[in-house]
């Protein structure tokens, strides 16, 4: 039976590219999508995976979900994704409409019908955090947890801490972290450098001549842009694919650890940043009362540092080339 998943997304660019990978691989069955305020607004992000999932021609649910995080204001990523989230290429509406549901409520119905699934988060955890609010018992449910976010021992792209996810809502995130479900940090370090799509591999994706490939290049071209502002490096930076090659093959990690991992919520300096007990010492007596949230779960997450960057690329180009 086909790996199930359940994709939870504030679907930008490099989102959409992450469901074109699920949606087109033959290895797994996409149950649902939901979506989440985040690189851009909501409703923006459903019109997004609508029009994602129809390019795909796959017939798949659509939920819409939280329009702000738990406790903040919504602070969205225009500035690195365009005003629509897909590069302000004017694409057309989809043609369907989201589902009737709440995204929470989906969530969990989603799990409670079908244990044992693959929960792949691309977005601010807040939809997450509102399931697991109304219904803890979901938590033992997921099979995995592979959440994009997060950037551990490292520098973050939003502040020089926090990886944006995380940042937007770190309330949703330390819910999520504290739930006792099986998390899989996709850090975001894990989409730069030899990961990043440099202009050959960039010809490589146009030169399959699909409508899938052509979009996935399009959709971000203001990410590129952006990146480079950013960071100084060519190509195209797709977190979220990354993840979700993960998801479909954990085989391409190739350094994890498993350890405590907890988020900064009340520091104006670090707000947002994943706490990772890379030594563990969170028990010590000296940490253990600032820990006691997460070492009386007993869960710890798996963190995973580098990647087979090859392997990576290669299942991307897998979905790509698809006719």
């Amino acid at each position: 039976m086909k790996p199930l998943f359940l994709i939870d997304t504030d679907t930008a660019s490099d989102d959409a590219v992450a469901l074109i990978m699920a949606l087109r691989s033959p290895q797994v069955r996409v149950l649902a999508i939901t979506t989440v305020a985040g690189n851009v607004a909501v409703q923006q992000s459903t019109r997004n995976a609508l029009y994602t999932a129809e390019l795909c021609g796959a017939d798949v649910p659509v939920f819409i979900g939280a329009e702000k995080p738990l406790h903040r204001a919504h602070e969205s990523a225009h500035w690195f994704h365009g005003r629509d989230g897909l590069g302000d290429h004017g694409y057309p509406l989809p043609r369907k409409s989201p589902e009737k549901k709440h995204a929470s409520e989906a969530i969990i119905s989603t799990i409670e019908a079908n244990p044992g699934l693959v929960l792949v988060t691309l977005g601010p955890l807040t939809n997450i955090a509102l399931a697991l609010q109304r219904n803890p018992g979901i938590a033992a449910k997921v099979g995995r947890c592979v959440v994009m976010g997060g950037a551990p021992c490292c520098e973050g792209n939003v502040t020089p801490a926090a990886e944006y996810n995380i940042w937007c809502d770190p309330e949703a995130a330390q819910i999520v972290l504290r739930s006792g479900l099986p998390v899989e940090l996709v850090g975001w370090h894990l989409c730069r450098g030899e990961a990043v799509l440099n202009p050959d591999d960039i010809r490589h994706v146009l030169s399959f001549g699909t409508p899938q490939a052509r979009f996935a290049v399009e959709c971000n071209s203001r990410a590129q842009e952006a990146y480079f502002e950013q960071t100084g490096e060519h190509g195209i930076s797709l977190p979220d694919p990354v993840a979700m090659s993960i998801a479909l093959d954990p085989t391409i990690v190739t350094h994890q650890s498993e350890n405590y991992v907890d988020v900064e919520t009340s520091s104006e300096l670090t707000l947002g940043m994943t706490v990772v007990d890379r030594l563990n010492v969170a028990a010590n007596d000296r940490n253990r009362a600032v820990w006691a949230p997460i070492l009386d779960r007993g869960k710890k997450a798996k963190v995973y540092w580098t990647i087979d960057n090859k392997r990576w690329k290669q299942i991307l180009y897998a979905e790509l080339r698809q006719g």
